[in-house]
């Protein structure tokens, strides 16, 4: 059976999955793990095999030591690179600026313009780096694929991904609308028309995936038309630390007032959006305050979703008809007050929620919307892992 490695590197973590590219995308992951607290004194490895669970804490100093660690605890039991038959390493890498409509397979020139968009991405690229250069020293034989979060955007239209700023300095600057998640968009865009029974190529469909953070696309027949993230991850609908869109004036306002650039960063991007008005960014917790009648839940609840309400209707209108509208990722999955209040009273627009069927426990693709909804509303799972995992090995081969 070949399998495929998938690496996710963050600033003081990295996840990893190994698994079937062919594999259904229910199905568990033949193994899995995280690195957590890299540079910290102390750090931790979780491994997850066949219902096992092996934990080691260990101080981490960087992430090749974490990642050196896993193979070698992968490999006592049984299941490391040298013992399994891995054709490809697939790696995460969030912002692919203007270069990478599609993955690549790197070489050291595409790493070096992979490092070229670092200011792009200046939390998360770097990361990305990293661990693809870890990985590729200790798998020097296996092909390594990177897959960009930006890539499905690559191609919006102009008018969606310009901002309207001068254009001389927007062109220097590289600042435009990239848009993120994007293999979660593209992965879930491609389930919906066989879930509804439509022709790929004759679908428009709206993508919510929601979670801590969160993104809305408007797909047209296969291709992003729009999409809420922008130049950042900051942009877009309220999440759970961060703000979405806001006038621009207040970070003006913010660096008048005495507080420093990295401070207005963490503000907007840490601070703010649910937790920010709650104080919790979780939504089980969110929840439970509003069933104990705590204001501030509410009303975090009700800004996040007039907000996301507003993007959906503004996605209605772009795409002129709708056949779907996908539910995916954290909250899109677990939380059906989330969904039944986004889709509230929107019966005129041929939009019909079927409260019983939302009300099932999240067990795979499905249809939530009444027979008689002209809409179908739909929740998909997303699989990033498993989309970056098939792009990593059909580029291997």
């Amino acid at each position: 059976m070949a399998l495929a490695l998938v690496l996710n590197s963050g600033s003081s973590s990295l996840k990893f999955q190994i698994l079937d590219p062919e594999a259904e995308a229910t199905a568990e992951p033949f193994a899995a793990g995280l690195v957590e607290q890299v540079g910290e004194p102390m750090g931790r490895i979780t491994i997850k095999h066949a219902g096992e669970k092996w934990v080691e804490e260990l101080p981490i100093p960087d992430h090749g030591v974490g990642l050196n660690r896993v193979f070698v605890m992968l490999d006592e039991h049984g299941i490391g690179p040298s013992n399994l038959d891995i054709t490809a390493v697939g790696h995460r890498v969030v912002h692919g600026g203007l270069l990478f409509s599609q993955p690549a397979v790197i070489t050291d020139e595409i790493l070096e313009m992979v490092r070229d968009l670092i200011p792009l991405a200046p939390l998360h690229n770097p990361a990305n780096i990293v661990g693809i250069e870890v990985a590729r020293e200790l798998l020097p034989s296996i092909p390594h694929v990177a897959v960009f979060d930006t890539g499905f955007f690559h191609s919006l239209p102009p008018a969606a991904a310009l901002y309207a700023i001068n254009a001389s300095v927007a062109g220097q600057q590289g600042i435009r609308r990239y848009g993120f998640h994007g293999t979660s968009h593209e992965y879930v865009s491609q389930q919906v028309p066989a879930l509804i029974g439509r022709d790929p190529e004759h679908t428009h469909q709206i993508v919510c995936h929601l979670g801590n953070g969160a993104s809305i696309s408007a797909v047209h027949n296969g291709h992003a038309i729009d999409t809420s993230m922008g130049m950042t991850p900051l942009a877009g609908i309220v999440m759970g630390t961060r703000s979405g869109d806001i006038d621009p004036g207040i970070v003006f306002h913010l660096l008048r007032s005495g507080m420093s650039v990295d401070e207005v960063d963490d503000l907007l991007n840490k601070k703010s959006g649910v937790k920010g008005i709650s104080g919790v960014n979780d939504f089980r917790e969110l929840r439970a305050m509003i069933q104990q009648e705590n204001s501030d839940a509410w009303l975090a609840y009700n800004v996040y979703i007039h907000n996301l309400r507003k993007y959906i209707g503004s996605y209605m209108i772009a795409l002129g008809r709708v056949d779907a509208i996908t539910f995916t990722a954290g909250v899109g999955e677990n939380d059906a007050n989330v969904r039944a209040d986004a889709l509230a009273d929107l019966e005129e627009y041929g939009i019909i929620l079927d409260p019983e069927r939302n009300a099932l426990p999240n067990t795979g693709p499905r249809i939530i919307s009444t027979p008689e909804s002209k809409v179908k509303i739909c929740v998909v799972p997303t699989n990033e892992e498993l989309a970056i995992a098939k792009y990593a090995v059909a580029l291997a081969h």
